[in-house]
């Protein structure tokens, strides 16, 4: 017998001083039976960064063909693909011939930093790919917020990101790996 997919629903409040975005979103975040608070914590903030009216989740670990995030226009093309992890690099090649704009959360400490030095010279090749590593001591963290039900808040600001539910604040300083600037 499968093991089924645990529910959590999620209130964001987004508060985006750099995209000049401010929304609150009702979520309902499907966590697959082998993903961790912690991968469902980065795709939530992954969400949050990217926060938009468009903006849904995919199938993600359930899916090669649909990323964890992404945004349609109303023909059905994808504007905009979002992942989480540590993907192959032909998945990423991939996604970036099927949508304007590719951006993958790297996260795992050393091994995000092992996996990008030995894909870095394909993905560099990738002009709509942005990459960010997002530090693991802020991933833990981001981990110990997960709750069946959550209250979040999200600032950006400058690049920095204070992400919060209940009582306790989580700041994330994403690195840019990868950028098409």
């Amino acid at each position: 017998m499968a093991l089924k997919s645990i529910i959590y629903k999620a209130e964001l409040q987004v508060s985006d001083l750099d995209r000049n975005y401010f929304g609150r979103h009702s979520l309902t975040v499907a966590r697959h039976p082998s993903e961790t608070d912690e991968r469902m914590m980065v795709r939530l903030l992954a969400y949050a960064c990217n926060a938009g009216e468009m903006l849904e989740f995919g199938r993600g670990l359930s899916a090669d063909d649909e990323p964890d995030i992404w945004q349609k226009d109303l023909t059905g093309a994808i504007q905009l693909w979002i992942d989480v992890g540590l993907p192959d690099e032909k998945l990423l090649r991939k996604a970036c011939g099927r949508s304007e704009q590719v951006i993958l959360y790297a996260y795992g400490g050393k091994s995000a930093d092992i996996w990008y030095e030995a894909n870095r010279t394909q993905l560099e090749r990738l002009s709509n790919l942005q990459i960010f590593s997002i530090p693991s001591a802020s991933t833990q963290k981001l981990a110990g917020l997960a709750q069946r039900n959550m209250d979040l808040q999200c600032t950006i600001q400058e690049g920095q990101i204070w992400f919060s539910g209940g009582e306790e604040t989580v700041q994330v300083e994403p690195l840019v790996l990868h950028s098409k600037d």
